[in-house]
């Protein structure tokens, strides 16, 4: 199952959808390179893309972490994605007022894990007529998101996207129960695996999110066999520099040799 995204291209190959990008717009050019390789990759491996970034990061762990080059600024760049490349974007809103002031520059309004029990931020996505991607709370099994969507679906919007991104296991541990993903699927709406975040290691004592991306190609060849809809993941070309999400992201030159071994799995178990 896709979502409804204009120009979401190659749909008719029945290949997984991949949304990815930077975590956030961490200057005026980055983002173009990214996204332009990220395009080449995925036209001629003929799998459905989305760009996404954060025009802002608003759930850091230290107040002097990284937010954004502005929110004007950051939209403008996603904005500027959409038209260069004719793909759809994605980004995240935090606030309900978030909603009405990303929505005309992105094709998609993602909920963070930690806000997907905000009923006004929900309403306030779903009357924008955008598409709205809610990630499931680390603290919530996959059958509590029957509620997310239902409330997006009752503010009348039926465009909705569900992303597992794994399930709090102690206080610094994330552990994805892969059941969740048919689980969700029986809310008859795309369900998406973020295969970088499910693999986050929070509350460190330093304040910054450890990682451990070592085993996204795991995750992520996993997801693919029980059928997911479609792969989200965070990429840059040099995590290790990485203004936000570093510790969990996938360099960018392995993200082609990654989606040509996931096709493979999907070719086998469709």
């Amino acid at each position: 199952m896709y979502p409804k995204i204009e120009d979401l291209h190659f749909t008719e190959t029945g290949n997984f959808f991949l949304i990815a990008g930077p975590c956030v717009i961490e200057d005026q050019e980055s983002p173009f390179a990214i996204a332009e390789r990220l395009v080449d990759i995925t036209e001629r491996l003929h799998i459905p893309f989305a760009f996404k970034a954060s025009y802002r990061k608003a759930n850091r762990s230290r107040i002097d972490s990284f937010t954004g080059i502005g929110d004007q600024a950051g939209l403008e760049v996603l904005q500027a994605i959409r038209s260069r490349f004719g793909i759809p974007v994605v980004t995240d809103i935090h606030a309900e007022e978030d909603a009405a002031l990303a929505a005309p520059y992105v094709d998609v309004l993602q909920i963070p894990a930690f806000l997907c029990r905000q009923t006004s931020l929900l309403q306030a996505a779903a009357q924008t007529g955008r598409c709205v991607n809610i990630k499931k709370g680390q603290f919530l099994s996959p059958e509590a998101m029957t509620y997310a969507v239902e409330k997006v679906q009752r503010a009348g919007n039926d465009n909705v996207m569900l992303t597992e991104r794994g399930t709090t296991f102690g206080y610094q541990d994330l552990v994805v129960d892969f059941r969740g993903v048919p689980l969700m699927q029986q809310n008859h709406v795309p369900v998406v695996v973020d295969i970088t975040h499910s693999l986050q290691r929070p509350n460190q004592t330093s304040g910054v999110t450890g990682g451990n991306p070592e085993m996204i190609g795991t995750i992520a060849r996993a997801a693919v066999a029980v059928g997911c809809d479609g792969i989200f993941m965070e990429t840059h070309p040099n995590p290790a520099v990485a203004k936000s999400d570093g510790a969990n992201m996938l360099r960018l030159d392995l993200v082609e040799p990654l989606l040509q071994r996931l096709l493979k799995i999907h070719q086998a178990t469709r």
